[in-house]
């Protein structure tokens, strides 16, 4: 028996674990709903509760890094000035 590996798109893993957080429904429940393993299901759902943190970090970090920009274009806007 040979059968060729489903592979999931990031949309479709989103919404599956985005469910799996609200509670509403089991793993197992859920699984039935999309056809996929339980497993599966926990599984997304941990990758989503472990990335969580790191949406709002990636927005710290990305105004940190504007604002070293914005000095470093300062400097020689200064100079030019002169």
């Amino acid at each position: 028996m040979t059968g060729k590996r489903l592979r999931y798109g990031a949309d479709f893993k989103a919404k599956v674990a985005l469910e799996a957080v609200r509670g509403e429904l089991t793993a197992d429940q859920l699984g039935t709903k999309y056809s996929i393993h339980p497993t599966m299901v926990g599984e997304w759902k941990r990758q989503a509760m472990d990335g969580l943190a790191a949406v709002f970090a990636e927005r710290s970090d990305t105004r940190e890094k504007a604002k070293v920009t914005e000095a470093e274009v300062e400097k020689p806007h200064a100079k030019i000035g002169q």
